[in-house]
């Protein structure tokens, strides 16, 4: 980040200084250059912002974070005691809300574009596509990681530099008015719906909660801003009209404004064309193809060209734990275990039949519970199950007791010998994953991140590599 002044902070965030830090006029610690919530990541001449989190409270790691060069610290009670009586603290009600109050001031100040992703699915993926073509004619700076709530999407903004450009950044929602608040904080030029689907219904009861809660991110846009929508999805584009708000759409149906013809998924590839150029994705399924819709959408609202964009996306990198494909010996591992909502379960399942369209390899599912689907969860399950059939999965493995609901109904709709066999948690099924798994399976590795079904694929990798 740009180096900025300590006393601006404090009326930003309306701060007062819990100790008054004695230096002299001038020196470089009036200011900071840099913003940590981590102490075990500070560096000299940050700014340490002291949250509370579910394991550990940063306010006790505030003396520490001095020790290693910090400037000063924002907490939201008393710190430190004589130990720290000569640095700065500035003390707030709330530091997360402090944490963003100074993002969207950072960025109101700076010269770059923000470009806003929020979406049911595919953030990630659009994200990282968008910036693999962008960065190529811009300086571009993106979220680490999914770093998409009220920490990270500021962090995201005050990490940029002096010399971006444009930031990428993702906007993530489990309950109404979060992608509100986040945009508010984003200010973005170019706002981005990737879809709407049932998910975090745990949250949102009802799809149209979830359409609401999505277009919410137009609150923040730029008045000479764009909003980009999925034509594909009739409620987004219902909602928005009904909103009397501007809008550009992406999608395969005949009403996008920029339109994807000829798609056609082949195992580990994707191709599709658009104003007569062929764009060839080295991601596998139709749900990339909608995430590399999303990034074009993106991309040509900066000028660039259909030709710029199919060149560059033919070097884009897998996206780790989003449909990525991994070779372990002679397995082939569809690592896409990052989170899960049923149409991303879909979307997996279409992929694995299309990795075996001769079903000459046995198919294997290691299937996660589907989190935050409140009421509907176990329907939801049930369904799952009937798509678990369809798709012809030889070998189901199912982990947490929602994914037991699957296996069963699985079990039910197969009218082929289906193998079932179910585990409470991942480390039961890692430790048995060597009594059923065989050379040449292909394998599918889904579930949300309460099942942390990473370690099955580590688990795969030490079996087979």
């Amino acid at each position: 980040m740009e180096q900025f002044s300590i006393a601006d902070l404090g009326r930003i965030i309306r701060a007062y200084p819990q100790q008054e830090a004695h230096r002299e006029s001038g020196a470089a610690t009036d200011c900071f250059s840099g913003v940590s919530i981590d102490s075990r990541t500070v560096k000299p001449g940050d700014c340490f912002f002291a949250i509370k989190g579910e394991k550990f409270d940063g306010h006790d790691y505030v003396p520490a974070t001095f020790a290693k060069g910090a400037v000063c610290a924002v907490i939201s009670r008393a710190v430190g005691g004589e130990a720290l009586a000569d640095k700065c603290l500035l003390k707030v009600s709330d530091t997360v809300k402090a944490l963003g109050d100074f993002a969207r001031e950072y960025r109101r100040r700076a010269d770059f574009k923000v470009v806003a992703i929020t979406g049911s699915a595919g953030k990630t993926t659009t994200r990282q596509i968008a910036y693999h073509v962008l960065s190529r004619h811009f300086r571009v700076h993106q979220s680490p990681k999914s770093f998409n709530n009220n920490i990270g999407l500021p962090l995201t903004l005050l990490t940029a530099d002096a010399q971006t450009e444009i930031v990428v950044a993702e906007l993530g929602s489990n309950h109404p008015g979060e992608i509100a608040h986040l945009t508010r904080i984003a200010l973005p030029n170019v706002a981005v719906v990737t879809n709407v689907h049932p998910a975090h219904l745990e949250g949102f009861g009802d799809l149209a909660t979830i359409v609401k809660e999505k277009l919410s991110i137009s609150e923040g846009l730029a008045p000479d801003g764009d909003l980009i929508i999925n034509a594909d999805f009739g409620d987004l584009v219902g909602a928005c009209r009904a909103k009397g708000l501007h809008f550009v759409t992406f999608g395969k149906s005949g009403s996008a404004d920029l339109r994807a013809t000829n798609v056609i998924c082949d195992g580990l590839t994707s191709r599709f064309t658009i104003n007569g150029v062929e764009v060839r994705l080295p991601l596998p399924g139709a749900g990339n193809v909608e995430n590399a819709l999303a990034a074009w959408a993106i991309c040509s609202q900066f000028g660039l060209k259909i030709e710029d964009f199919a060149e560059s996306v033919r070097t884009l990198p897998a996206v780790s734990m989003r449909t990525e494909l991994l070779h372990v010996g002679t397995l082939t591992v569809l690592n896409d275990c990052y989170n899960a909502n049923p149409a991303s379960m879909e979307n997996a399942l279409d992929i694995l039949r299309n990795l075996d369209a001769g079903s000459e390899r046995r198919r294997v599912f290691i299937c996660g519970d589907m989190a935050e689907l409140g009421q509907d969860a176990e329907r939801l399950h049930t369904q799952l199950g009937a798509s678990i059939a369809q798709a012809k999965v030889q070998l189901l493995i199912a982990v947490g007791r929602l994914a037991e609901v699957a296996a069963e109904a699985a079990r039910r709709a197969a009218d082929y010998d289906l193998q079932t066999k179910c585990f409470k948690d991942a480390t039961s099924a890692c430790d048995n994953l060597h009594e059923f798994m065989k050379d040449y399976d292909i394998v599918l590795v889904k579930g949300s991140r309460t099942t942390r079904l990473e370690t099955a694929v580590e688990k795969l990798k030490q079996l087979f590599s």
